[in-house]
């Protein structure tokens, strides 16, 4: 199994990241302390994720990244590829993701002469906290609504680049890296647009044990939003999403394909 892919994931996801931080942050209007911890998390994900995509792909169609501009694989073989990556790295991001959302969406202020501390002091205390009060189950809080999230997202994700990629490209040839940094930041803003509403519930039901509130599953979850505060719930976040999408994947596309190529 060729291990440079994941490499190269776990490298490019650590600089899109980098860039899509503060997004991020905004998106939840909460805070989250430093960077070391998104860094490690999410770049290992990235790695899962591009990783195990090159590999299938590498299965389906016998053909390695080199090859794959002269003989290039189908957008099924494509998509399957894209949704066993996400399928495999929704389990990776799950405990990851929960923690990121609980101490971005922390309602109590920062520690001030007077007022109360936060309830999580970090990540480390935010998953001990977790585990203790929620058991081992708590950390996958939420994991369905990513797995459904990822899976088909992702296998579209790959397909859009692709796609994007081979309409701008002699046959043969390696796209350019203008054509990388759009394919990938358009590849981002597509999967983001097909992920929201799923996104939406995942961090509902992620934040449901902190709030003290259980929702009987994810239908449960959808259809209780849906009641409360309409359809255009499950599209909150969606600007910002596309906004962070397209300058983060553009950079994790860009910086894989080079790796690649300079490894290759």
């Amino acid at each position: 199994m060729p291990v440079e892919e994941f490499v190269a994931g776990w490298i490019s996801g650590a600089l899109g990241l980098v860039l899509g931080h503060p997004f991020d942050t905004v998106k939840l209007l909460g805070f989250f302390k430093g960077m070391s911890f998104p860094i490690a998390s999410i770049a290992v994900v990235n790695s899962v994720l591009f990783g195990v995509y090159s590999n299938s792909l590498l299965v389906l169609t016998a053909t390695s990244h080199q090859e794959r501009r002269a003989q290039p694989p189908s957008y099924t073989h494509v998509f399957i590829a894209g949704c066993i990556g996400g399928f495999l790295q929704a389990y990776c991001l799950a405990p990851f993701d929960l923690i990121k959302v609980r101490l971005q969406n922390q309602t109590e202020p920062r520690a001030q002469l007077g007022s109360p501390p936060p309830r999580y002091r970090g990540p480390v205390h935010c998953a001990a906290s977790i585990f203790q009060e929620e058991g081992p189950r708590g950390l996958f809080r939420g994991a369905w609504a990513l797995t459904l999230r990822d899976t088909p997202t992702l296998g579209i994700y790959f397909v859009t680049y692709e796609w994007l990629c081979r309409q701008s490209t002699p046959d043969g040839q390696n796209p350019s890296s203008a054509t990388v940094l759009v394919a990938g930041g358009f590849a981002g803003i597509t999967s983001w647009a097909t992920a929201t509403p799923l996104d939406v519930i995942k961090s509902r039901m992620q934040m449901a044990g902190l709030k003290q509130r259980e929702y009987r599953g994810m239908l449960d979850c959808m259809v209780s939003s849906a009641r409360q505060e309409g359809l255009g719930v499950f599209f909150r976040g969606l600007t910002i999403n596309s906004a962070r999408a397209f300058p983060v994947n553009a950079v994790t596309f860009l910086s894989y394909e080079y790796l690649l190529h300079a490894w290759g």
